[in-house]
């Protein structure tokens, strides 16, 4: 990788990672960045840095050398986030330089010791301080609290109106020698909207809540710039990050878009059959639909589209007095991620006996998510020609329902 100038005296640095699960469970096909700063004034800071697998911190060492910076002429290491995919590269850094200074949070500063066993000297920021570079470079920092840990800030350059937010406005997607918006095309744009979205739906989207407090301190400041932790650099139209952000934020509780995400699992076929006439059936109303059988799809893609579709259908047969249980574990997380609100419809076979729904009113109690049902749908072995009907009738009350509330809201 190669560093490249975000502008004046600030530099962005950058490693890929491919072929891991991202944070131990979140499938990144198309890879991740992990985004580092340097802003240079009189003296020199790194804002945020890298992970510290397979030699990461390695490829931002032999950045340094790209830019002529010699790691002894850092003086401040600023960390906006402590999650290890932005401070492991700081084991590393100590073997080779073990004065630097650092600057972050309150919160912050006591997980540096419990991650890394670092007591280093740590100036400890809140919102409204600054630290003053030199040449202009006045560093402002302000407080994002569970954004989505507790101890995360942002930073931002008064002069150049760049803002460091590292996990906000981030998003998923490996980054080769165009690591900005007005470099790209508008596919390019869009593929990373995409993995915005599930960035957004599968990291922060449970923090909603302060991620519209931090987003609403981001519109009172001028912002060029915004620069984050994943991700491309927005330089030439910030505020398409800012803004769809602040749609994935508003997502938690709806309505989202005007689609549907249908769920559905089968063991032998009969609760499939169902599922074919329903997406039939809102189809045909012009409703755009996304598909996702489980456990074939992984929740982190579902969780994507049921972040950005106001309406669900979950289609899954009882298995053993309960809900066929690659389901329960996709509730489960939608429920953990708070994707609230949603209008649904739920149907499915059974056979010795039923139990679905039970767990299914369970699960929506326990994570308290207020899905508006339609009267559900169950049937004894197969579906018969009856039953057929009234699913694809849902189906079609269903986009009724989705198209009313999206209008209202």
């Amino acid at each position: 990788m190669k560093t490249t100038q975000v502008t004046e005296n600030t530099w962005r640095l950058s490693a890929n990672v491919t072929d891991i699960l991202f944070e131990g469970m979140w499938p990144i096909p198309q890879g991740v960045s992990m985004n580092s700063y340097i802003v240079k004034g009189e003296k020199v800071a790194i804002i945020d840095g890298v992970c510290n697998w397979d030699g990461t911190p390695q490829v931002l060492f032999d950045q340094f050398d790209q830019m002529g910076v010699d790691y002894n002429d850092i003086d401040y290491v600023v960390i906006n986030h402590m999650e290890p995919d932005h401070s492991g590269w700081l084991e590393d850094f100590k073997k080779i330089r073990s004065d630097f200074r650092i600057v972050t949070t309150a919160k912050a500063k006591a997980l540096l010791k419990a991650f890394f066993d670092i007591d280093n000297e740590v100036i400890v920021v809140k919102s409204g301080d600054t630290l003053d570079l030199g040449n202009g470079h006045v560093l402002a920092f302000e407080e994002i609290p569970n954004v989505h840990w507790p101890e995360t800030m942002a930073t931002f350059d008064t002069k150049t109106g760049t803002l460091f937010p590292c996990d906000a406005f981030g998003s998923f997607g490996a980054i080769t020698d165009s690591p900005y918006d007005d470099q790209l095309s508008q596919e390019e744009i869009d593929f990373f909207e995409r993995q915005a979205s599930r960035y957004y739906a599968n990291i922060v989207g449970p923090f909603s809540g302060p991620t519209q407090k931090a987003i609403a301190k981001t519109e009172s400041l001028p912002v060029k710039i915004v620069a984050p932790g994943h991700g491309i650099v927005w330089r030439s139209n910030p505020q398409k990050i800012i803004d769809d952000y602040k749609r994935y934020a508003s997502y938690s509780k709806g309505p989202a878009k005007e689609e549907i995400t249908v769920i559905w699992g089968s063991m032998y076929g009969n609760t499939e059959r169902a599922v074919r006439k329903v997406v039939e059936a809102i189809e045909a109303e012009g409703m755009k639909v996304h598909e996702h059988q489980v456990p074939q799809s992984h929740y982190s893609e579902i969780l994507r589209d049921v972040w950005s579709s106001s309406g669900v259908v979950l289609a899954m047969p009882t298995y053993e007095y309960k809900m066929f249980a690659p389901m329960a574990v996709v509730l489960d997380e939608l429920g953990r991620k708070k994707a609230l609100n949603r209008k649904a419809f739920r149907f499915g076979s059974y056979g010795w006996s039923g139990g679905a729904q039970k767990e299914l009113d369970e699960i929506m109690a326990r994570y308290k998510m207020n899905w508006d049902f339609l009267e559900p749908r169950e049937f004894l072995g197969a579906p018969r020609d009856e039953d057929l009907e009234v699913i694809a009738t849902r189906g079609r009350e269903l986009v009724s329902a989705v198209r009313e509330w999206v209008l209202q809201g």
